[in-house]
């Protein structure tokens, strides 16, 4: 049967550098220590580690990387022995967490490249929380179905023992983690503190949604082929007509929306007098009327 563990990409840091021995029941876990405070694993405790690149996209942001936030939902299924959980991805992601009745989570550890947050847990179940972005104490790791040794180093350095198994993700954020669900399989999750909560309200919506947000605001508004003819007229050199396909002219100020890559990119044309935007355009071709550069990976070729 085909094998899954995890890859775990490592900030170098102490803590990971050192050899260290953690002790489980460790009482003095801090900010700056990989551990957790005052933990007791039971004997028979399963570690279980699950994750993806990016989970089930949000259309919104939970920090300042600029990226899209990503939404994994987590069921664990384990009535039989207790679980602590690695969960990874290099997205800032959301991980939604249920469990079936009879199940008992002792402990999370979330990380990632990006920030990452955990919803759904019992107040009393604690979190271990080490990204890249947040510079945390054990560095960060994501899973992966790629083999690699690293995840049993971070788990016996964290739980004092290794992966039992692994439970990569697909495309839509959704993972059962430990046993098969019955048909009636009674669920459970706590709602004190919900996904939609770690929502960044100050950042504009991701991809689509922005660019269509700020249209309706007056902000953006869909380019005509008299933008594009306009550009041809005033380019330095000859240069070939934009186009037009998820196009649009820059009215007023503006931040690009996260997730403005590969298909989702767009063309900006930015009028004489508005300030340039803010953000990262992501691969979109920006046409800047005020310094008559084009820049972004679909500008078109100049002609001699």
């Amino acid at each position: 049967m085909k094998q899954w563990t995890v890859v775990l990409f490592l900030l170098s840091s102490v803590a990971l550098a050192e050899d260290l021995k953690f002790d489980a029941s460790a009482t003095r876990a801090g900010p700056d220590v990989c551990a957790f405070t005052n933990l007791t694993l039971p004997s028979d405790v399963r570690v279980y580690a699950a994750g993806g690149y990016s989970g089930r996209r949000l259309g919104y942001q939970i920090d300042e990387s600029g990226h899209e936030a990503t939404r994994f939902d987590i069921t664990v299924n384990s009535p039989l022995q207790p679980v602590v959980l690695l969960l990874g991805a290099y997205e800032p992601s959301v991980w939604n967490v249920g469990w079936s009745k009879g199940t008992r989570i002792v402990a999370v550890m979330i990380s990632g490249y990006h920030n990452q947050a955990v919803a759904g847990l019992e107040e009393s179940v604690p979190v271990l929380n080490s990204s890249y972005d947040n510079r945390g104490p054990c560095g960060y790791f994501y899973v992966s179905g790629i083999q690699s040794a690293s995840a049993n180093y971070i788990a016996r350095k964290v739980f004092q023992q290794s992966v039992d198994q692994v439970f990569p993700g697909g495309g839509d954020g959704k993972i059962l983690v430990g046993d098969s669900l019955s048909a009636d399989s009674e669920l459970l999750t706590s709602g004190s503190r919900p996904p939609e909560s770690f929502r960044d309200r100050d950042a504009p919506l991701a991809g689509q949604a922005g660019i269509d947000s700020a249209v309706a605001k007056g902000v953006l508004r869909p380019a005509t082929p008299a933008d594009a003819d306009a550009w041809v007229i005033v380019a330095p050199a000859p240069t070939a007509r934009p186009g037009l396909s998820k196009a649009y002219v820059v009215l007023a100020p503006f931040t690009y929306p996260s997730g403005l890559l590969g298909a989702d990119a767009a063309t900006f044309f930015i009028l004489r007098g508005v300030p340039r935007p803010a953000g990262n355009p992501g691969h979109s071709a920006v046409y800047d009327f005020n310094s008559l550069t084009c820049s972004g990976q679909q500008c078109p070729p100049s002609h001699p």
